[in-house]
């Protein structure tokens, strides 16, 4: 007897009952969102290619994840890299020493800036 694709089907019982194909895509969509996943806060783009581009992360100061607002602006400036945030401008043709990038951090108003 030919299977069926479970589409829309979210209910295990009936994957069975009805004899339908499935395919688990867990550590898919794991990859998937660990790869990633996410957007810098803002990117200035500039038109001419050889002018600066400017990349900036934001992040609230979180006493249960940083010691100092200085973590935290760390953090912001790791997440760049981590999540390869120039990369898109590299491969519009700037320079990667025309990208600029700086961290933001915030504890109500004081706010620390940093540049990488």
């Amino acid at each position: 007897m030919a299977r069926n694709v479970a589409i829309g089907i979210q209910s295990f019982d009936k994957i069975i009952d009805g004899n339908y194909f499935y395919i688990d895509k867990t550590s898919f969509i794991k990859e998937w969102w660990e790869s990633g996943f996410g957007r810098y806060d803002v990117m200035i783009e500039p038109r001419d290619k050889e002018k600066e581009a400017i990349i900036l992360e934001f992040k609230v100061f979180n006493p249960k994840k940083e010691a100092t607002l200085e973590d935290t602006v760390y953090a912001a400036l790791a997440q760049i890299e981590e999540k390869d945030y120039a990369v898109s401008l590299i491969a519009k043709g700037i320079p990667a020493e025309h990208i600029r990038k700086y961290g933001f951090a915030f504890d109500g108003k004081k706010v620390l800036i940093c540049e990488s």
